[in-house]
């Protein structure tokens, strides 16, 4: 008791240091009554060489990409962008106007929870961002100016992860999800998801 007593503290201790307030936020977005007239004919993603790669499992892993609710054996890079495409191509299907456009994104930064954080931090957060940009399909001209999105997410662990995977809401499903969400919004084709909230995490 007094070993997992002590691990549960440092855990705050290190986590109390990166509590922070996160949110989902962007500028603009783009007006719904432009995007109503657009249907999204493919999704770009580019994960960046620059990018910093972690597959470290403690509280805060000191890189751009962490990442650990995948189990095949792709690289990190392909799976977030995997996820990053198949949450930004959700987000966009309910567009079905004449205009064939498409949209590109930039990932910046997708720092999810670690197996550690998930089992013994008090708390976290997946901590998202990416730039999206709209094109037109038929002569590439942009049709929005490139716009950073944050897509900050709270995250479960504990018991609540435990019971959130049970019912099919793993890390992964949650996480596209939500960009799905903040995407829809971004487009002008949802509810808006921007606010802001407090919590610990990295």
């Amino acid at each position: 008791m007094e070993r997992r007593s002590f691990i549960l503290a440092g855990a705050s201790a290190v986590l109390a240091g990166c509590s922070n307030r996160w949110n989902v936020g962007y500028e603009n977005g783009i007006d719904g009554e432009v995007s109503k007239n657009w249907h999204i004919h493919a999704v770009q993603v580019i994960i960046p060489s620059a990018l910093t790669v972690s597959n470290a499992n403690n509280f805060a892993p000191n890189a751009d990409i962490v990442w650990h609710g995948d189990t095949d054996a792709t690289s990190r890079r392909q799976q977030v962008a995997s996820i990053l495409r198949e949450g930004i191509s959700q987000g966009g299907t309910g567009l079905q106007g004449p205009r064939s456009v498409n949209l590109r994104a930039e990932l910046e930064k997708f720092h999810a929870v670690t197996p550690a954080s998930v089992a013994r931090a008090p708390g976290a957060v997946h901590n998202i961002a990416f730039v999206m940009q709209i094109f037109d399909d038929a002569t590439g001209r942009p049709l929005s100016s490139a716009e950073r999105i944050q897509a900050d997410l709270e995250a479960y662990v504990g018991a609540a992860a435990v019971t959130a995977a049970v019912q099919g809401q793993t890390q992964r499903v949650r996480v596209v999800e939500h960009i799905a969400q903040v995407t829809r919004g971004w487009l002008g084709d949802g509810p808006d998801q921007r606010r802001r909230f407090a919590a610990i995490g990295r």
